[in-house]
């Protein structure tokens, strides 16, 4: 999932575009893109693209991960979003301002009684959540991942959103929290829409950090995700080559290549490397 489009569940003209394009995945969007007034009919409007023969026929095209971002557990429009969505093709299900283990378990119960059968992706984006990260991603077992949330993380703190130093902070701090639980972790949103170097460097520095993929806010945004968080052919090399000379040592804990020590952490970053890139690992 090198790249995830938010799009506005209250824009049903957009629904075919974003198959279309290049993103992994696509997140539907009914919570801080949709104004309460116009929450139910959009909840209606993706119910019904979801179900229809043409969502299938362009999932079958363009196969996108379909993420649905609801509102908060604690607002009422959360049971709507539940009772709208359950049942439908939906991989999973980002739950928003998500504080505690105990608040997202309920939450999780919750979505999979109304129907729902994929994973959760979890949003830290206050500083509570930041800190608990990794008891948010060990809270349940459908969770598959934690995601940035800056703009409600920094904003109320008066914390500068784009200073390298203090993302690179923050983005570890998730990444290890992740990390704890054997979980992925996605970058923030960029809102600079026009300033495609901003969005590389920040994209760069979170794929240095071990970060799954990044979210796209413009369908400009794409080729640059997929290209950083994409495998180039000389990495993917090099991961089935460390993953043969490991089969090769029959039980060796630690070997050389190419002048490199070579044990467990290494073995096991290259079969995920060869898994993201569609090999075998």
């Amino acid at each position: 999932m090198r790249s995830k489009l938010f799009v506005p569940a209250s824009r049903p003209e957009l629904f075919d575009k974003a198959m279309a394009s290049e993103a992994d995945a696509l997140s539907f969007d009914l919570e801080d893109a949709v104004a309460p007034a116009r929450k139910q009919a959009a909840r209606e409007a993706l119910a019904q693209w979801l179900a229809s023969p043409a969502f299938e026929a362009a999932q079958s095209l363009h196969a996108k991960k379909i993420i649905v971002r609801v509102n908060a557990d604690d607002t009422p429009h959360f049971a709507g979003d539940l009772n709208a969505l359950g049942g439908l093709p939906i991989d999973v299900v980002n739950l928003p301002k998500v504080e505690s283990a105990t608040a997202l378990c309920a939450a999780a119960v919750q979505a999979i009684a109304a129907g729902f059968q994929g994973e959760f992706l979890i949003t830290v984006e206050t500083p509570r959540a930041l800190a608990r990260a990794a008891e948010l991603a060990d809270a349940h077992p459908r969770v598959a991942g934690l995601q940035l949330g800056l703009a409600d993380l920094f904003e109320p703190l008066g914390i500068s959103r784009y200073e390298p130093e203090t993302l690179r902070a923050v983005m570890l701090s998730l990444r290890l929290g992740a990390g704890c639980a054997g979980k992925y972790a996605m970058d923030a949103a960029y809102a600079r829409v026009r300033d495609a170097d901003g969005f590389r460097a920040e994209a760069r520095l979170a794929r240095s950090l071990g970060f799954l993929g990044k979210s796209c806010v413009h369908p400009s945004q794409i080729a640059i995700a997929n290209e950083v968080f994409g495998f180039s052919a000389d990495e993917v090399e090099q991961a089935r080559r460390i993953v043969a000379a490991s089969r090769e040592q029959d039980g060796v804990g630690a070997f050389l290549l190419d002048g490199k020590m070579i044990d467990a952490p290494f073995v096991r970053r290259a079969q995920d490397v060869l898994r993201a890139a569609g090999g075998a690992a």
